[in-house]
Formats: structure tokens, sequence, C-alpha cells
């Protein structure tokens, strides 16, 4: 079996730039063992801005204007919904807060996506003193309804694997990959927090992130907005809500804790007032780098042999605009920029 690219995991990296590679009519085949549970329960936000500093992501635009439209061409070609634009509302806890958004609002980069009228929220069960700043160009986005949908869809189409990769019986040719009976052009690795199970990238530092959430459901809460707090609450429909979440970079299991469950109630009591019930509890590790830069690029030593990782807690916004990136820098050579680029890991590792 000869393809253009054999992409290793399927969360939402391995997702986006599977369909990067589509879209560009690139034979793919991916292997996944759902070994990495990140996508499937992540929180899905997407938000431009950083609320603790206001202050713009890096390449805001440019994300938001690959971003969408692509999931939103994702949501017509897989005939499902899992892209729902709503607004975030950032509570507000005091006068200092209230100056510090007015300020932030003001600024002509920010004056896009901050609203320069404090908020009243009319709802009895989430109240704030001090109003509610409103941030534009955010929502969120199904990521286990994606996933599911697009795993169906290679699946349909002959185009996905799901076993555990075997490193061993990778052999690298001068002009190609050679797994098994797969011949691929290039192989990029998507493997999120299993990049550490990964020979030929796991001198690149990966940290990872363990985040908790939970799953609430309060028939009182009628709440159409993203609330972001000391945590964020985020509305699922049907009376259900998600509300994350936690960081713990010591733990790197997927095993949920009652400490972590705990911490997001007691947040979770501070921002609503009405009575809610758990309905589940989740944790994964996220992929994360102490930089806080993703790591996108060619292996130091073998051509033919590509990473696309680190995405974190930016993943929704990310994973599309990294696809393209990576895509173009294979097929037509367009230098990567620094600040994503695993050559700024490798300068240290061989200098």
């Amino acid at each position: 079996m000869e393809v253009d690219y054999l992409i290793i995991g399927s969360g939402l990296a391995g997702i986006c730039f599977a369909e990067t590679c589509l879209l560009q009519h690139k034979k793919i085949m991916v292997i996944n063992n759902n070994s990495q549970n990140s996508t499937t329960i992540a929180g899905g936000l997407y938000n431009p801005i950083v609320l603790k500093r206001f202050t713009k992501i890096w390449e805001a635009e440019a994300q938001l204007a690959i971003t969408i439209p692509f999931y939103k061409n994702l949501e017509k070609k897989l005939h499902t919904t899992f892209l729902y634009e709503i607004p975030l509302l950032r509570k507000l806890n005091n006068i200092e807060e209230q100056n510090n958004w007015f300020t932030a609002s003001d600024k002509p980069t920010l004056s896009n996506y901050l609203g320069s009228e404090l908020e009243t929220l009319n709802n009895q069960a989430v109240a704030s003193n001090f109003k509610f700043g409103k941030v534009h160009h955010t929502g969120f986005l199904d990521t286990k309804k994606l996933k599911e949908a697009y795993t169906h869809f290679l699946l349909s189409n002959s185009m996905y694997i799901e076993e555990t990769f075997d490193y061993s019986k990778i052999h690298i040719e001068n002009n190609y990959i050679q797994y098994n009976n797969i011949r691929a052009k290039q192989l990029v690795f998507a493997e999120g927090f299993g990049l550490h199970s990964n020979p030929y990238f796991n001198n690149l530092p990966l940290d990872g992130t363990k985040g908790e959430l939970l799953i609430i459901k309060s028939e009182n809460l009628n709440l159409n907005e993203i609330i972001n707090s000391s945590i964020w609450v985020l509305p699922l429909g049907n009376h259900l809500y998600k509300i994350g979440a936690t960081y713990d970079w010591e733990d790197k299991t997927n095993q949920k804790t009652e400490k972590a469950k705990t911490e997001l109630i007691t947040h979770l009591k501070e921002v609503i007032s009405c009575d809610f019930e758990v309905i589940e509890h989740l944790a994964g590790v996220r992929p994360t780098v102490k930089d806080r830069r993703p790591l996108l690029g060619k292996h130091h030593f073998h051509n033919h042999l590509y990473i696309l990782n680190g995405l974190g807690t930016r993943g929704v916004l990310f994973a599309p605009y990294l696809s393209d990136k990576l895509y173009q820098y294979i097929e037509n050579g367009i230098p990567l920029d620094n600040e994503i680029s695993i050559e700024r890991c490798y300068k240290k590792l061989f200098r």
C-alpha cells in the first residue's frame, strides 16, 4: 500500500493534519490505538484572549481566519455539528479588574475581542457585583463528537488502522518510509502525550499537564454563555454543563482524583448559587511544553519523519492552523516560525 502520508495518532492534531492532507488530494493512512484521551475529554473551548493578563494569544487573527472555516467545512463533510460559537463572559471580581478590562478593551489590538461595555447577566444563579466582560470570537468544539465522526469517516474509506504503533518496524529509506505493508512518502507523529514512547522524538521537551473536569446537571442554572472565573462553566444543552479545569504538573496519569473533584466543586460554588448534580468526572493529560509553544518540524537526522505536537490548552485554535503550517513546510518548503519549530529545541540539544 502506497500513501503520501502515514499519520500516527488521531487526536485533534492528527485529525486536522489528516484533513489538511485530504483537502490537497493526498493519500493518507492513520494509525491510532486510543491510548491518549486528551481530545476525547477536552473542554474544547476556544478563546483568542489570555484572560488572566488580558492579552491576545499568538497569531490570533490568523488562527481564527483558518480555524473556524476549517471546522465548519468539516461539519458539512461529516454531516454533523460539533462547533458552537457562543459568547464568553469573564466574571470581574473587583474594581481593579473592571479598570483592567476597560484599559485592555480600549487598546486597538484588543478592541475587536473585548466588549467596551460591561455586561449584566440576567441570571440569579450566576451573580457578580462587578458585572462581566464579554469576549468575542469564542465558543467550543465538541471534540469527542468530532473524533467519533472523523474516525467513522476514515474507517469507511479504509484510511484507519486501530493498533499500537511499533516503532521498531520503521524502515527509513532515501525516498520513503516503510512500515509493515505501508510505504509512505512522509510519516507524521501526532501522538500527544504518547510522544514519550517515541524513540525518534522523545528528547523533545514535551511536559504534559493533567487536567480534570466535571459534567454537571442543573435544571435551575439556565445558562447560555460560557462563564470564565476561577473555573469555566460551559453549557452543553439539556441542562448539562462542563466544568473545568484543574492543572497538575506532577501526576501524568489519566486517573480521576477526589482532590481535583473537590477543588472544582468548591470553585463552582463560588460562581453559581443553584443546586447541581455531578454526572461525570473526566481526567486526561494535555500535551504541553514548558515554553508554551507547539512542537512542529522534521527530525534532526532522519528525512521523512515529522512531528505535530504540544498543542496544550489552545488545541482547538491551534490544530487546523498548525496543520496547515506543517503541510506547507513539508510540501512547499515554507519555513516554520521560530516560535513553533522544533529547531529551537535542537539548538539546545545539539549545540
